[in-house]
């Protein structure tokens, strides 16, 4: 045990392993590993509890998590903005693999992005895809990044840049237009303004572009204007994206594609969560 107040006890794992455990009652170790300050971590916390995230068993007869809950919940966030390996993540926090596994099992569903019940009429979102790179073969597919990826669209609003939804990923071979109709984000924006870019063709309800016309010539200075503005607004779920992919996991998905919906909806709550102060 340490005699140094700034550095956390060590915990035994296995037989003669030491290592130092990080852990929640050290705030200044929660931004490092999760980007959230403290106190939004308190309220991401409170979040869970509600969910019921304190009345999930081990799922081992006889046996209680060895982490309390915002442990457990500084784990699953840490694992997703680093992407470290189970057997790495595990030993961080003086836990198995294996129970580590089971903590992002159990909790990631809990963390998910609330879906929004009540929205202006006017409120207008903007959605895009983006390809995350999956090792998963029974979902992912080659695509235009020549890696097996799948392909998630996001949804944000337009004036706050919250994330207002996610789709199911989809094959990465396959198009934002298709992927728009499969992934199941259309159901969720019906009835709301929607704009994109123009690889959203086909979608008479999405607002996209002016494209030149056929015959090679110009467009009027009215429509190029309104492109200007249209790139302007749109750059908003660009940026968006790239915040969520701070969080490492969807730069390199090694888990079950299965699993990928629940942990890119986790990751666009934190996102709102940062976002919001």
């Amino acid at each position: 045990m340490s005699r140094n107040p700034g550095v956390c006890p060590l915990r035994m794992v296995g037989q003669d392993a030491w290592v130092q455990v990080i852990s929640a009652a050290r705030p200044e170790w929660i931004f490092p590993f999760t980007g959230l300050q403290p106190a939004q971590f308190r309220s991401l916390v409170r979040l869970v509890a509600e969910r019921g995230g304190d009345g999930i068993a081990d799922g081992r007869p006889g046996r209680q998590w060895a982490l309390d809950l915002p442990d457990r919940v500084l784990l699953v966030a840490a694992y997703w903005r680093t992407n470290l390996t189970m057997r790495q993540i595990g030993p961080l926090f003086g836990v198995s693999h294996s129970a580590a596994h089971r903590v992002i099992d159990t909790l990631a569903p809990l963390l998910a992005l609330a879906p929004v019940r009540k929205r202006p009429v006017e409120q207008i979102a903007i959605v895009d895809g983006t390809l995350v790179p999956t090792r998963d073969h029974r979902l992912a597919a080659r695509s235009k990044n020549y890696r097996y990826s799948t392909n998630l669209q996001v949804a944000i609003d337009a004036s706050t840049r919250l994330v207002i939804a996610v789709g199911d990923p989809q094959p990465g071979n396959r198009n934002d237009t298709i992927v728009y109709r499969t992934s199941g984000i259309a159901e969720k924006l019906d009835g709301r303004p929607v704009m994109a870019d123009g690889g959203y063709r086909g979608n008479p309800e999405v607002i996209i572009p002016y494209r030149k016309p056929t015959d090679g010539s110009d467009l009027p200075d009215w429509k190029e204007a309104l492109n200007v503005e249209h790139r302007t607004v749109r750059a908003g779920v660009e940026h968006a994206l790239a915040r969520m992919k701070c969080f490492k996991i969807l730069r390199d998905y090694r888990r079950a594609a299965h699993t990928l919906t629940d942990a890119a909806s986790g990751i666009a709550n934190l996102h709102n969560i940062i976002l919001a102060g």
